[in-house]
């Protein structure tokens, strides 16, 4: 997740690059005069200055947001006033991403995730107005500064990318037409980010604690492969992937080079790679991850040197859970890659 700047001063470059004339400016008597050949003592009008490059917009620092220790709850530390409600359900991912608006770009968090689509309830009727005060007022109490509150630029907006508009579409809100509101909680350890957005109808949240990456991912060799392949038809390999997206991260290179010893040493073997997801998100998004993520993994044996014909990709989504998808430990375990003999 650089800015363009837009207003006066594109409209002052734009005038200086068709101006005529030196610096005094131009009037109708300088332009009737543009084709009389100049007095041989003139000197000649002075060169239009070349208008600075726009500057593109300082990196957010935490920094400038000063620090607090007001008592919090846990995670995702927030509730909804009396009557509004979350619409369909909540998201909650151990570790992901999200870009918060600063007012000139965007910063992206890493870290633990909250998001909600929020509607008034059955006996309540929806007040934009109300619910923003509510918010507003549970924020500051919790000690949190607000860093931006207005409309995202459009060209911005619209090159969020699929991963953000849509697979988190939830927590995103209508940002292409909604004024979207960024508070941050500075903690000595951590920050809290929240995302808020909302109109006549309803409106929507993301909360980001922000924590490091820690791989949790671990290499099986080519042994161990062979073993649970020969035992149970099919093994699940550790691979690591780049937050909601099909880029394997550097640190499973060693798993795909052990996959590629285990083909190597066993020309006669054909595997199918099956990618699967947690049950996070919707349908349709986990089957696309998973296609994409096991397709990813097949490519790279390809390139490594294993004919394409030995091995077939296909995402199966959340299906097939191997463990229960009500704690992180369990949506991990469902988060997999499996080899299945053919």
């Amino acid at each position: 997740m650089t800015t363009k700047i837009w207003g006066w001063t594109a409209l002052a470059f734009a005038l200086a690059g068709c101006g005529h004339g030196g610096a005094g400016g131009n009037n109708a008597a300088a332009l009737a005069d543009a084709d009389q050949a100049a007095p041989v003592n003139q000197a000649a009008p002075a060169a239009a200055a070349t208008p600075a490059a726009a500057e593109t917009p300082a990196a957010f620092s935490i920094d400038s947001v000063p620090v607090t220790n007001v008592a919090l709850g846990s995670f995702p530390y927030f509730s909804l006033p009396d009557g509004y409600q979350v619409m369909n359900k909540p998201v909650t991912l151990d570790f992901g991403h999200f870009p918060f608006w600063t007012g000139k770009a965007f910063h992206y968090v890493e870290g633990k995730v909250y998001q909600a689509s929020i509607e008034a309830g059955d006996d309540k009727t929806y007040s934009s107005f109300e619910l923003k005060k509510n918010i507003a007022a549970e924020l500051q109490q919790a000690g949190a500064t607000q860093i931006a509150d207005g409309k995202i630029p459009s060209d911005l907006s619209h090159g969020l990318p699929d991963e953000i508009a849509v697979g988190m579409i939830d927590g995103l809100g209508d940002i292409y037409n909604d004024p979207t509101e960024t508070w941050v909680i500075h903690r000595p350890d951590r920050q809290i980010w929240v995302h808020f957005t909302t109109n006549s109808a309803s409106g929507a949240w993301t909360i980001v604690e922000s924590k490091p990456f820690v791989p949790t991912a671990k290499l099986l060799p080519a042994s161990e492969l062979k073993k649970d392949i020969d035992a149970n038809g099919k093994a699940v390999i550790h691979v690591n992937f780049a937050t909601d997206k099909t880029t394997i991260l550097p640190d499973s290179t060693s798993q795909i080079d052990a996959v590629t010893t285990l083909l190597k040493d066993n020309p006669g073997l054909r595997l199918a790679v099956n990618g699967y997801t947690d049950d996070t998100g919707s349908a349709a998004h986990n089957q696309a991850l998973s296609d994409g993520r096991a397709k990813a993994v097949m490519a790279a044996l390809v390139a490594a040197g294993i004919s394409a014909d030995r091995l077939q990709a296909k995402g199966q989504g959340a299906s097939d859970p191997v463990s229960s998808n009500d704690s992180e430990e369990g949506r991990a375990a469902n988060r997999r890659v499996e080899l299945v003999k053919l």
